[in-house]
């Protein structure tokens, strides 16, 4: 394992300004030797008792012990090898050895050919009271979960391979894990979790400015500062999970490379709704700028081939801007976009 990629799966404080939603996942990579994990969210950890340092790395049946029903782990092993979802109940053990009933939703992950390329774990702790109640409820809310990561991590695979098949395991593993933590945020937007609603747009607001300011977390320093302006609007989902990915890009992108040797600086993003309808996205720095030399977006990086991606999808535009100090880049989403797969 490389270097960026250990520090990208394996630090706990890269994701402490991320999502603390409620559902645990875990995603698993068949490809490699026992199809160990090689992402886990924060409610995993906390569920669990197990650091990602302690679950990377390792087949789920870990999380199994001496009580787990075998009828439970065929169930599991039959899926995983006929590539189909399904939903077990199974005896887990945190790290401290406590007993915990678990509901598992397992899927497969496919790209744009169906080839697959992950599996995904998501599950959800069942309270000894609440065991045998509202069973329909929990189910559904798993499964709209399970579709919802399903649709947008295919995605994400097909924008990370789109542009070059030669794109490493490595670098997919760590093209996979801060997008899946944006998404993550989107997830607690549709309150995908205990509090389930049938809403079917987000408040934009509201998801880009909790990104913008984990992302701040993730990667400011002091010196930097952020500013939000964001009028309140609602966008369809399909139009929210992209365009919150295209923000991600770019205010990593800034506080990474836009203040190089320098102190201080600003970032700033502003949102708007255009007169004709949909919604203008724009990102700013006043750092040192993107040299006129560089096509931006590249597309020889990973970044710049998923933000023309997405961008694309969109039905969209981008423009970039040099002003005396710094850049901006400008993100038409057109009223009535319909995402292009």
């Amino acid at each position: 394992m490389s270097d960026t990629l250990h520090r990208v799966l394996m630090e706990d404080a890269f994701f402490d300004g991320f999502s603390g939603a409620q559902v645990a996942m875990v995603v698993c990579d068949p490809h490699l030797e026992d199809s160990p994990i090689i992402y886990v969210n924060q409610a995993f950890t906390r569920q669990t008792g197990y650091t990602r340092h302690a679950a990377i790395g390792r087949n789920c049946r870990f999380l199994q012990g001496e009580g787990t029903s075998k009828a439970s782990v065929d169930r599991l092993r039959e899926s995983i090898q006929t590539q189909t979802p399904d939903a077990v109940d199974i005896l887990n053990y945190r790290a401290n050895g406590e007993p915990f009933m678990n509901r598992l939703v397992v899927a497969p992950i496919t790209d744009n050919k169906g080839n697959l390329r992950y599996y995904v774990g998501i599950q959800k702790e069942l309270e000894p009271q609440h065991r045998n109640e509202d069973t329909e409820t929990t189910n559904r809310q798993l499964s709209e979960i399970q579709d919802r990561v399903e649709a947008d991590m295919s995605m994400i695979i097909g924008m990370v391979r789109k542009q070059s098949n030669q794109t490493s395991q490595s670098s997919e593993h760590a093209a996979l894990t801060r997008r899946i933590e944006t998404l993550q945020l989107l997830y607690e937007e549709m309150k995908l979790s205990d509090q389930q609603s049938n809403e079917d747009t987000i408040r934009m607001a509201s998801y880009v400015s909790r990104l913008a300011c984990a992302i701040a977390h993730v990667y400011g320093r002091s010196g930097i500062r952020m500013n939000l302006q964001l009028e309140p609007l609602d966008a369809p989902i399909e139009i929210a999970s992209r365009v919150g990915l295209v923000v991600s890009e770019l205010l990593t992108n800034a506080f990474e490379h836009a203040f190089d040797r320098i102190d201080t600086g600003l970032v700033e993003v502003r949102m708007s709704q255009l007169s004709g309808g949909g919604l203008r996205v724009i990102v700013s720095d006043d750092g040192v700028g993107i040299p006129k030399s560089m096509t931006w977006p590249s597309q020889v990086n990973m970044g710049g081939r998923i933000v023309s991606g997405l961008i694309e999808g969109l039905e969209g535009t981008l423009d970039l801007g040099r002003g005396a100090a710094g850049s901006f880049v400008t993100i038409d989403v057109p009223a009535g976009a319909s995402v292009v797969k």
